[in-house]
């Protein structure tokens, strides 16, 4: 079992920036990708950003060109630069990490992210 500690939401003002970051709560040695998701109020959980274990990343429309995803392989840590921030970024935003061995895709508990007009 895997447990991702994430951290860096908070209320922020639009235009404002955050930095999410997330890490596992133990050494994994073997994984695919990482990312963010994200689910509002209302809504279902979409993708906001994905990394994979090549450096390979993807982004949503809404968020390219304000977003990065970032990972230190070394710390096994994942991040979320979130610039230019808008009231439609408010959400709470979740880790993902999926696992080839043994296999396993697991969910941090979602760090909330606000963004005030």
């Amino acid at each position: 079992q895997v447990q991702l500690v994430e951290s860096g939401g908070g209320l922020v003002q639009a235009g404002g920036s955050l930095r999410l970051s997330c890490a596992p709560s133990r050494r994994i040695f073997s994984i695919n990708a990482m990312g963010w998701y994200r689910q509002a109020p209302g809504k279902q959980r979409e993708l906001v950003a994905t990394i994979t274990s090549g450096g390979g990343t993807n982004y949503a429309d809404s968020v390219k060109g304000r977003f990065t995803i970032s990972r230190d392989i070394a710390k096994n840590t994942v991040y979320l630069q979130m610039n230019s921030l808008n009231p439609e970024d408010t959400a709470v935003y979740y880790c993902n990490v999926d696992i080839s061995w043994p296999k396993g895709n697991y969910w941090g508990q979602g760090t909330q992210v606000t963004v005030s007009s």
